[in-house]
């Protein structure tokens, strides 16, 4: 039993079968020489009455020195009571981090989340986390390979917060599961990147030109009258384009909308009379329970974004987002005086922190009615300013 060195490791000539060679010094240190004439190093030892094997490399890929140490390391590793080998094969059967993505994306978001975060997260999944790190074992994810993974996408800040949200909840799920140590996630600590918060209010004379270009594609029949009601109702009720999208005649009361679903849960949203004038001039189709009828029967419609970038080009509002119609009726409602409390409950926001965003708006009337009224009673008492200025003397 000699040595396993290079030169007599490089010595040994491939038989019938495969067969092994153990090492003159450390026990269960051997070579596997398969009749492919590959050659293997090999760890070997007892545990619970069997016999177990760990391979510690091919050779040519490490050399007989470095398996010489790995051998001693997982002899070491037995003699304190582990089992290496079970271990390992522990390791190979454990998920990979895309298996655990195809198990959050049925068993939590399809379960949990409406229909267009599902959509978003099942993006995140597939374009950015299973290309990038959809091979690594759940178990071998480390901090830095999320901070890689998100500095990487640092072009577009706002996908990579939002992809890390989305692995940071994974991971929750995966300790939860028991497939990573409590207090594991490795997103802990990844900080995010600053998001500049798009905030675009419609001015009075740019509402004049969209609501110009609204009624002349209507009249010219160059979009549906659906999609001009529906851009109309965003406008008029400052509610998210999925709610209008979705809103169905059988949700329509004297009350306002009841809708049983958003995004913040049921609730009721205000209908007022420009609003349901909106609608009493909106052709019902027959068998369609939807306001804004789509082009197939009995569906509503869902290309709003071509027609709104045809709409808002005409009307020269470059750069306007559906979303800031929304963005405008809350503006307005603040800037004409209304409590931000009251601006929340009219957007369906759940925290005030998310209306809050509006709240500096909140100074233009005040501003204006404390100008307004200095300027009558500077008025009634005949205020000047004097052009003369005092000269102090100063007394030594």
């Amino acid at each position: 039993m000699p040595k396993l060195t290079k030169r007599a490791v490089d010595a040994l000539q491939p038989k019938e079968k495969d067969y092994f060679v153990w090492d003159s010094e450390i026990i269960g240190f051997g070579l596997r020489v398969m009749c492919s004439g590959a050659k293997t190093y090999q760890a070997q030892y007892r545990k619970g009455g069997r016999t177990r094997r760990v391979s510690l490399g091919r050779h040519g890929n490490i050399t007989a020195d470095q398996a010489r140490l790995k051998a001693r390391e997982v002899m070491g590793l037995v003699a304190k009571g582990d089992n290496p080998a079970e271990e390992i094969s522990q390791h190979r059967r454990a998920p990979t981090l895309g298996a655990l993505c195809d198990r959050f994306y049925e068993n939590h978001v399809l379960e949990r989340c409406k229909p267009r975060t599902q959509k978003e997260y099942r993006r995140a999944l597939e374009q950015f986390i299973k290309p990038a790190l959809g091979a690594f074992k759940v178990v071998d994810v480390e901090r830095k390979d999320i901070a890689e993974l998100h500095h990487k996408f640092r072009h577009i800040p706002y996908q990579a917060n939002r992809t890390l949200g989305v692995l940071s909840k994974m991971f929750n799920l995966a300790e939860i599961w028991g497939l990573r140590p409590d207090g594991s996630n490795p997103c802990r600590h990844v900080p995010k990147f600053r998001e500049q918060k798009r905030e675009r209010y419609l001015t009075t004379a740019e509402l004049q030109r969209l609501g110009t270009t609204l009624c002349a594609v209507e009249a010219e029949g160059s979009e549906t009258p659906y999609i001009v009601a529906a851009f109309r109702l965003l406008i008029l009720t400052g509610c998210r384009l999925g709610e209008i999208q979705t809103l169905k005649w059988e949700y329509i009361t004297p009350r306002g909308m009841e809708l049983p679903d958003t995004k913040t849960g049921a609730r009721r949203i205000p209908l007022p009379e420009a609003a349901r004038d909106v609608l009493a001039a909106l052709p019902r189709v027959s068998s369609n329970p939807y306001v804004i009828a789509g082009k197939i029967a009995d569906q509503h419609a869902t290309d709003f974004q071509h027609p709104w970038r045809r709409i808002r080009e005409r009307a020269g509002l470059a750069g306007v987002r559906i979303h800031d119609l929304r963005h405008t009726y809350a503006s307005n409602a603040v800037s004409s005086g209304m409590p931000i409390q009251m601006v929340g409950r009219l957007l369906g926001h759940t925290q005030l922190q998310t209306t809050m965003r509006y709240a500096h708006l909140a100074d233009d009337p005040v501003n204006r009615a404390a100008e307004e009224n200095a300027a009558r009673l500077s008025a009634a008492i005949g205020t000047q300013t004097s052009p003369r200025v005092a000269t102090l003397r100063v007394v030594r």
